[in-house]
């Protein structure tokens, strides 16, 4: 037990999964296989699952896959049905609808995790990286009570007091945005710039509870 208990705060503190910390992964990741496509002139209600064939092994689907939950230990990878699209060093899994342009909102309940990441990807990110920790990742982090904007391993703090049961993302693909929201305020809290060149992802990482993801939704209208 004691050796479980040291790997698990090993692994908490790289965002690593237990079982996969040898595992490699080829760069050049081919692109996930049969997602949706969300032209630029789609209006901004982007409805998505969470894609199986991308979650990591200690990821499991639930809600007829809107939501995940982290086991510790997670399946032995080799009981995973290998392919291209998983992710097998990290706890992270992709959205079903890839995203080429427009302007996107979700929200997604956080209240049952102390340790996640969320936002979103490119579609072709290698497998062996991590959202947030990738320049090819843009996501809004929160771990040790602390919200941080993430991308190519790089974090801002977020000043944001606690933490809400439920949060918004907002894309603007044109505009090189991304954007966490205060679901109850309608404001946006803070956002990432980036530059965007290919079919993004919706992005999740998780190492401890769970996430419930909400698509489908109109944005708020107050939010600037």
């Amino acid at each position: 037990m004691a050796m479980h208990a040291s790997v698990a705060h090993f692994c908490r503190l790289t965002g690593r999964s237990i079982g996969s910390l040898s595992v490699k992964w080829p760069r050049d990741a081919t692109q996930p296989a049969g997602r949706g496509y969300i032209s630029s002139s789609a209006a901004n209600s982007i409805q998505f699952r969470l894609d199986e064939r991308t979650a990591h092994s200690s990821l499991d689907l639930f809600k007829k896959d809107t939501g995940v939950i982290y086991r510790m230990l997670g399946l032995d990878p080799s009981h995973v049905q290998d392919n291209p699209e998983r992710f097998r060093d990290w706890a992270v899994v992709f959205g079903s609808e890839e995203i080429t342009g427009g302007r996107h909102y979700w929200e997604v309940t956080v209240q049952r995790s102390q340790e996640f990441r969320l936002g979103v990807a490119e579609a072709r990110m290698a497998r062996e990286d991590c959202v947030g920790t990738s320049a090819a990742s843009w996501v809004f982090g929160y771990a040790r009570r602390k919200w941080s904007a993430m991308t190519g391993n790089k974090a801002v703090p977020v000043q944001l007091v606690g933490k809400p049961e439920r949060v918004g993302v907002l894309l603007d693909y044109e505009a090189g945005l991304l954007a966490l929201v205060d679901t109850e305020r309608r404001k946006i809290i803070h956002s990432i710039r980036g530059r965007f060149r290919g079919p993004l992802c919706p992005a999740f990482g998780l190492w401890d509870g769970e996430l419930l993801t909400h698509s489908g939704l109109e944005e708020p209208g107050s939010l600037v």
